[in-house]
């Protein structure tokens, strides 16, 4: 009969490596993650690395879409506001417009008018989060300043004409922003700021040239109109960034969710390995231990 001459060294190999298996299972339990290392699964932790960086874009993307939601809601309620102005303003010129007002309630439509195009420049001054929304790219810049010098006054733009945007994980880009300039147009047929001004000069001496004031007053109604105009391109990205962020929120739920059911352990598997583990050792440590008392002949049957 022959008989292997490192039977010894070869259970207690066995044993070993049973013991190393067991730390591994009870690691595995405690922690509840199937992979705690690269030789472990070498192909499910490189999923699992692909599975982590498109969570972490997702992550990203989240994070700067709350950042630009609360701008853009910001510019859609100013602009909000700033309707309600000038709809307010073209009611008044128009009061002013049909002849039956005095000297002093005409100037006193202009004082008015004139208060409406403080509030309306504070508007287009908004700032959030220390920036300038309507500034273009200047965002540190003061857009809109408006200068007395001169009869009627003269409102300028010292923004840019930059438009940013935002691009969603599926390539989708959003616009975030729109120019000061594109939306007060501070000169030019639908400046909110040309016909404000105007309006203020055309009743501040209390008698009004009709056909000029009439003419500024529908130059309002259009700049009005022109406003409107830009505040749906800010809704407009407002339900696509709604839209987008709950499909990155979705997809980032289906991500997490195989992330975890590639790393997780599954308990009840592990324990049941775990007690066939330790059944295994203590097997091999009972070997080991009756053959360590005499020779391996003595066991042998006679």
């Amino acid at each position: 009969m022959r008989v292997d001459p490192n039977y010894i060294s070869n259970l207690v190999s066995s044993l070993d490596q049973t013991q190393l298996t067991e730390q591994q299972l009870t690691a595995e339990l405690s922690s509840g993650v199937r992979v705690n290392s690269l030789s472990q699964d070498p192909v499910s932790s490189g999923e699992n690395v692909l599975l982590l960086n498109q969570i972490q874009q997702d992550d990203s993307f989240t994070q700067s879409s709350n950042l630009v939601t609360g701008q853009l809601q910001v510019a859609d309620s100013t602009l909000g506001s700033v309707v309600s102005q000038l709809t307010q303003a073209i009611s008044l010129a128009t009061s002013a417009n049909n002849g039956t007002l005095n000297s002093s309630d005409v100037r006193s439509i202009s004082s008015q008018i004139s208060g409406i195009l403080d509030e309306v420049q504070g508007l287009a001054n908004t700032s959030y989060q220390g920036q300038y929304i309507f500034a273009g790219g200047q965002t540190s810049t003061t857009p809109f300043a408006t200068s007395t010098s001169t009869s009627p006054a003269v409102t300028t733009y010292k923004g840019d004409e930059d438009v940013n945007y935002l691009q969603t994980p599926n390539g989708q880009k959003i616009q975030l922003n729109v120019p000061g300039d594109q939306i007060f147009s501070a000169s030019g047929s639908n400046s909110v700021f040309g016909a404000l001004n105007n309006l203020v000069a055309d009743y501040s001496s209390g008698s009004v040239d009709t056909a000029k004031a009439v003419s500024d007053t529908e130059a309002l109604g259009t700049a009005l109109n022109y406003v409107s105009q830009q505040r749906v391109t800010i809704d407009n990205s407002i339900t696509q960034l709604t839209a987008a962020s709950d499909a990155v929120t979705g997809n980032q739920t289906q991500l997490t969710a195989a992330q975890t059911n590639l790393m997780q352990a599954d308990v009840a598997q592990v324990s049941t390995q775990l007690s066939l583990s330790e059944t295994q050792q203590t097997a091999l440590e009972d070997v080991i231990s009756r053959l360590g008392s005499g020779s391996l002949f003595d066991k042998l049957p006679n």
